[in-house]
């Protein structure tokens, strides 16, 4: 694997940068691939189904929070 490809891995839950050799893959039936950078990322994601725009410590946090549609 080439460095450019590594470099384009970010964490498919908080937006970080996935090392090389680091992570964790998740590919679905579809076929699409998600990356997680920890632990913490992939039980946020997958197990508590959270979103990442509502915690401070993720890159896609929305200041003002997230308006929901009733």
């Amino acid at each position: 694997m080439s460095k450019n490809a590594a470099s384009l891995r970010k964490c498919f839950f908080c937006g970080k940068h996935v090392d090389t050799g680091k992570g964790i893959m998740l590919v679905k039936n579809d076929g699409s691939i998600q990356w997680t950078c920890s632990a913490k990322c992939k039980k946020n994601l997958r197990e508590l189904k959270r979103d990442p725009r509502v915690f401070k410590w993720t890159d896609r946090y929305i200041k003002g929070g997230i308006k929901k549609r009733k």
